[in-house]
């Protein structure tokens, strides 16, 4: 289902993407896949000797979508934390920027967008979205927690995050845009450097399912609209 997007994107822009194994829930609940990801990061800084030759590891770009674009913001907070507590952490690694593809923030206020029902799909229901949050936040824990709602009261200060610059692509018809938007706001007014890429006509996840990319005119456009806007995020930074 992704292989077929993120081939694409490597085509494209041109670049080496990296997919991280991460554990699953329930079994293993947030924030375990955030230290999944993490981890991954310090193995590529551990074997900068060997990659420094095929990768420019100053420009490494985080990209995720629904969960894992929160995976995004969680992961670039982590980065920026441990520079700050020891600079030079990351040796030649640098991470210049990330890229939050329709980012599942909620809150535990339905907001406007998930009253629009005819906008569910294969990819995301609010039934789905329910479950998902049952099954992978720390048990106790609803849709106010930071980890879903970074925007929210309970979250650390945005302003005190050390954030690199953030393209966060958000769908007119996703069931989570409102608060999609939100955060973004949010980020903005905390002083951090975001860039909203807004898609009309498509819905959560949209670019994976291959068959209305191949087949459907709108599906199709507004996939290859995406990967050229990554590209050109990537190529500013």
């Amino acid at each position: 289902m992704y292989h077929q997007f993120y081939s694409r994107l490597a085509r494209s822009l041109p670049c080496i993407v990296v997919s991280v194994d991460l554990p699953l829930a329930p079994e293993h609940r947030l924030p375990a896949a955030y230290h999944a990801a993490f981890q991954a990061l310090l193995r590529i800084r551990d074997a900068s000797p060997l990659l420094s030759s095929l990768a420019d590891l100053t420009r490494v770009f985080l990209i995720g979508d629904s969960s894992g674009a929160n995976i995004v913001h969680e992961l670039a907070a982590m980065v920026g934390r441990a520079e700050e507590n020891e600079p030079g952490f990351w040796g030649p690694v640098k991470v210049s920027g990330g890229v939050a593809i329709h980012p599942g923030f909620v809150r535990s206020t339905p907001s406007a967008s998930e009253t629009h029902l005819e906008w569910q799909t294969p990819f995301l229901t609010l039934e789905m979205l329910d479950k998902f949050l049952e099954l992978g936040l720390p048990e106790g824990q609803g849709k106010d927690h930071p980890y879903t709602c970074p925007m929210g009261a309970a979250a650390p200060p945005m302003e005190e995050l050390k954030m690199p610059p953030l393209m966060v692509v958000v769908a007119e018809k996703d069931l989570v845009r409102d608060t999609e938007m939100e955060y973004c706001e949010a980020m903005k007014k905390a002083g951090k450097e975001v860039e909203v890429f807004f898609q009309t006509d498509v819905g959560h996840s949209f670019y994976l399912n291959k068959f209305a990319v191949d087949g459907d005119e709108i599906t199709g456009k507004r996939t290859e609209e995406l990967i050229l806007a990554i590209k050109d995020f990537v190529d500013r930074h």
